[in-house]
C-alpha cells in the first residue's frame, strides 16, 4: 500500500507528538530528579506544539488520508483541542501531588503523551483498525498509569481490574467489528454507511454485530450494566490518573462513539436507540441513587461519572444534529466540570494525606474561603444549577430528547437529577456547616491557585454565556456528520 507525501499532512500532530514523546522519553534518561521539572516543561511544550498544528491546520473541510483510514475534520480538531487543554491542565494539577509521592518521573509524563496520542487516533480514525489501534495504544498507556505506583496494593488492584475491563471492551468491540465486516464487506466507516443506506447489508448478523459493538462502547463509555469496576478504579488508582481517566479519555470515548454510531451506524439508529434508552437510565439510576451511600469523595465523583454518562446518552439517543451537537456540549461541558473536581482533590491533598473522603472537606470554608467557594461553583455545575454550564448542558440535552420524542425519558431524567442534587449540595454542607477536623494551611503553587480559580469561575462565566461554546459544537458537528 503506497502513501502519498500529501497523505502525512492531515496527520501532523499525531507525528509531531510521536516524535516528541519519542525525544522526551530518550531525553529523560539522562535527566537527574532534581531536573526532572524539564521533562514536565518538554510535556506540555509538546501538547503546545500539538495544539497549534491542530488550530493552524483545521480548515473546516474533511480530508481523508492514509487511503480512508484517516479523517480530518472540524469534529476532530475541536476535540483534539479540548484533549490537548484538558491535558495540559491535569500536568499542571498533578505536579505537586505525584512529586511528594515520588511519581515525578518520565514514565508518567511519557505515558500521559502516549495515551494523548491514542485518544487523537481514535477521534480521528475512519476505519475500524485505526479505531482500535488507539483504543489499544490509549487503554495500555492507562493501565499501566494505574498501576505506577508499585508499592501501592490498592493502585495494583485497580490497574488488574482496569485491565480486566478493557479486555472486554476490547473482545466485544473486536467481534462486534469482525460481525459488521462480514454483513458489509468493508472496515472503512464511510463505506460501511453507504452499504447500509442502500440495504445491501445482511440484517441478521448486522443486529448482532450491532449489539456486541454498542456493547463494547458503554464499557469505554463506563455507563450501566457495563460499570462493574469504574468506581474500584477511580478510587484506587492515584488521584492524578484517575483526574486524567475521568476528564481527557472520556473526550477520545466519545469521538469514538460518535464515528461508530453517527458517521458508520446512522442507519441503524432504530435498533441502538433502543439500547441506549435502557443504559440510559440505568446509569442515571445506579449513579445517583448509589452515589448518594459513598463516603469516599473519588468514589462518589465516579458514581457520578456514570450517572452524567447516562445524560450524555440521552442526547446521542436522539439520534439527529441536535442531539449529536448537545452530547458534545455536554460531554466538553462534563470534562471542565471533572477537572475542577478531581483537581480540588489534588490542590487540598499532601504528604500521606489523599484528601479523598467526604469528611476531608469538612469546615474547608474556615480554612479556605476562596477554594471552598470555587467547589460550590462545581458541585452547583455537577448538579446542573444555573447559572452554571452544567444547568444549560442538562437543558440541551433535555430538549434534544423532547424534540426526539422522548419526552418521558426527559422527565425521568429530571427525577434523577433532583436525586443526585442531594449529594452535590451534602459536599456544599460539609463545607460551610460542618466544623474542621484538620485546621492545615491550603497553599497550592500559584500556577495551581490561578488555573484552579479560572476552573471554578469559567462554570459560571460559560453558563451566563454558552452560546460561543454550543456553537462550535454545532458547527462542528454540521460539518462533520
Amino acid at each position: 500500500m503506497n502513501f502519498a507525501l500529501t497523505d502525512l499532512t492531515p496527520l501532523l500532530p499525531e507525528i509531531f507528538l510521536l516524535a516528541a514523546v519519542s525525544f522526551i522519553l530518550i531525553f529523560d534518561l539522562f535527566l537527574s530528579d532534581e531536573h526532572r521539572y524539564i521533562t514536565y516543561i518538554l510535556s506540555l511544550s509538546a501538547l503546545l506544539g500539538c495544539g497549534w498544528l491542530t488550530f493552524s491546520g483545521a480548515t473546516g473541510e474533511t480530508i481523508y488520508a492514509m487511503h480512508g483510514m484517516f479523517v480530518s475534520d472540524m469534529l476532530a480538531d475541536v476535540l483534539k483541542l479540548v484533549v490537548y487543554f484538558s491535558v495540559a491542565v491535569t500536568m499542571v494539577y498533578s505536579r505537586e501531588y505525584i512529586r511528594v509521592r515520588g511519581m515525578f518521573q518520565g514514565e508518567f509524563f511519557v505515558l500521559m503523551l502516549f495515551a494523548t496520542l491514542g485518544m487523537m487516533v481514535m477521534i480521528s480514525a475512519s476505519h475500524f483498525l485505526t479505531l482500535y489501534m488507539g483504543l489499544e495504544l490509549l487503554s495500555l498507556s492507562l493501565y499501566a498509569l494505574v498501576a505506577l505506583q508499585r508499592d501501592s496494593a490498592v493502585a495494583a488492584e485497580a490497574a488488574m481490574k482496569y485491565f480486566v475491563l478493557g479486555a472486554l471492551a476490547s473482545g466485544m468491540l473486536l467481534y462486534g467489528m469482525s460481525m459488521l465486516y462480514g454483513a458489509t464487506g468493508t472496515l472503512e466507516i464511510a463505506k460501511i454507511a453507504g452499504v447500509l443506506q442502500q440495504g445491501l447489508g445482511s440484517n441478521t448478523v448486522l443486529v448482532f454485530g450491532l449489539v456486541f459493538m454498542v456493547a463494547g462502547l458503554a464499557f469505554k463509555l463506563g455507563v450501566a450494566p457495563f460499570h462493574m469496576w469504574i468506581p474500584d478504579v477511580y478510587q484506587g488508582a492515584p488521584t492524578a490518573v484517575t483526574l486524567f481517566i475521568g476528564t481527557a479519555s472520556k473526550i477520545a470515548a466519545l469521538g469514538f462513539v460518535l464515528r461508530i454510531l453517527a458517521q458508520g451506524l446512522q442507519s441503524l439508529s432504530p435498533d441502538w436507540q433502543s439500547m441506549l434508552v435502557i443504559m440510559a437510565v440505568l446509569s442515571m439510576a445506579v449513579g445517583n441513587i448509589t452515589a448518594i451511600a459513598q463516603t469516599n469523595f473519588k468514589r462518589m465523583l465516579a458514581y457520578s461519572t456514570i450517572s452524567h454518562m447516562g445524560f450524555l446518552l440521552l442526547g446521542l439517543l436522539a439520534a439527529d444534529i441536535n442531539g449529536y451537537t448537545s452530547a458534545m456540549f455536554y460531554m466538553i461541558s462534563y470534562v471542565f466540570m471533572g477537572l475542577g473536581s478531581f483537581g480540588m482533590i489534588l490542590l487540598l491533598s499532601r504528604k500521606g494525606f489523599e484528601a479523598d473522603k467526604l469528611d476531608d472537606l469538612k469546615g474547608l470554608n474556615q480554612r479556605s474561603p476562596w477554594f471552598a467557594f470555587m467547589l460550590l461553583l462545581i458541585m452547583f455545575s455537577l448538579a446542573g444549577i444555573p447559572p452554571t454550564i452544567g444547568f444549560y448542558a442538562k437543558l440541551s440535552v433535555l430538549q434534544a430528547v423532547i424534540h426526539a420524542g422522548y419526552t418521558w425519558l426527559a422527565v425521568v431524567a429530571v427525577i434523577f437529577s433532583l436525586i443526585g442534587a442531594f449529594y452535590y449540595l451534602r459536599v456544599v454542607k460539609l463545607m460551610y456547616f460542618d466544623k474542621p477536623h484538620d485546621m492545615t494551611p491550603i497553599a497550592p503553587q500559584g500556577d495551581m491557585r490561578v488555573l484552579m480559580s479560572a476552573n471554578g469561575l469559567g462554570m459560571v462565566a460559560l453558563g451566563i454565556l454558552p452560546q460561543p461554546l454550543m456553537a462550535l459544537c454545532a458547527y462542528a458537528i454540521g460539518k462533520s456528520l
